[in-house]
């Protein structure tokens, strides 16, 4: 009985060291989601603006770009996808992974070659451990990217989509990200990054007087200027929210495990109280059977 409720203790002390490192690692994450959502909250003008931008010169221009160029026939697509490098954040990976195999799939069965891009330690780790070959990969900002490695993921893709094919190149480009809806609430979403769609702009009637753009020096330029620009863009908004979602289930995991903590540490120790409360009745039957027998040896 000794040695159970030692056990018993043991357990219980080790819970609840567990238990600190839960509960810090869930206040930690809730106060990086703040960061994270302001984050997304200041680059939406730049994007909003950018977007705009991009829309007037597709619709006064009707310049045909190379990053807007459809293949007529592609044959070889890339699927861009964004996971953590650590873990301890609930199904956040595994969903993202299980969205792009879904997406390469649906590409395979289009007869195109499918190579991965793909950022983060764990799914780097998903597809070595399989012996899946990985085009390019990027590791140790998935909870805080900066804009400067959106440029360096941007400024690749670029690369590899004005490539031909036959030295490497991929006719599409499919980006893999998770959104963050809710606090509760993330889902993965899959988008297409290469070629650009650019949607025109339409202005109804009875509107304010449509603006005069004057291009400088040509259409062509400014299109080479603004569409890289428009693609780190997508990458830096895909980056955001991808943290904000691996923060969001980080704290939900670890509230989770906090939770679970609390539960197994009242049953610890309410098996440890009945167990000291046995032990303890067992030695005063000893000490009454002890004091007996000696009354009836005198």
């Amino acid at each position: 009985m000794v040695a159970s409720l030692r056990e018993l203790r043991q357990r219980r002390k080790s819970v609840t060291s567990t238990r600190k490192i839960t509960k810090a690692m869930e206040l930690i994450a809730s106060s990086r989601i703040v960061k994270a959502q302001r984050a997304a909250a200041r680059a939406a003008p730049y994007s909003s603006e950018l977007t705009r931008a991009v829309s007037a010169v597709a619709t006064y221009s009707h310049e045909d770009h190379p990053l807007t160029r459809h293949c007529e026939d592609p044959k070889r697509a890339a699927v861009f996808f964004i996971t953590s490098d650590r873990g301890m954040n609930g199904a956040y990976s595994s969903n993202a992974i299980k969205a792009a195999n879904a997406t390469i799939q649906k590409l395979r069965e289009e007869d195109k070659e499918v190579v991965r891009y793909v950022v983060g330690r764990k799914g780097i780790a998903y597809l070595t451990f399989r012996g899946i070959p990985i085009d390019r990969h990027w590791e140790g900002f998935s909870d805080s990217p900066t804009y400067d490695r959106a440029v360096e993921i941007g400024d690749r893709l670029v690369e590899d989509f004005l490539k031909p094919t036959e030295e490497g190149g991929v006719d599409e480009i499919w980006a893999v990200y998770t959104r963050m809806r809710s606090m509760i609430s993330q889902e993965p979403h899959v988008r297409r990054i290469l070629p650009l769609e650019v949607v025109e702009t339409e202005h109804p009637a009875g509107s304010a007087l449509v603006p005069l753009y004057e291009f400088e020096p040509d259409p062509e330029t400014v299109l080479d200027a603004l569409l890289p620009l428009y693609v780190r863009n997508r990458i830096w908004y895909y980056l955001l929210q991808s943290a904000a979602s691996q923060l969001a289930s980080q704290q939900r995991a670890m509230k989770l495990a906090t939770d679970n903590a609390d539960q197994l540490i009242a049953k610890l120790t309410r098996d440890a109280n009945q167990a000291r409360q046995a032990e303890i009745t067992q030695q005063i039957n000893e000490i009454v059977g002890g004091a007996s027998a000696l009354a009836e040896q005198s």
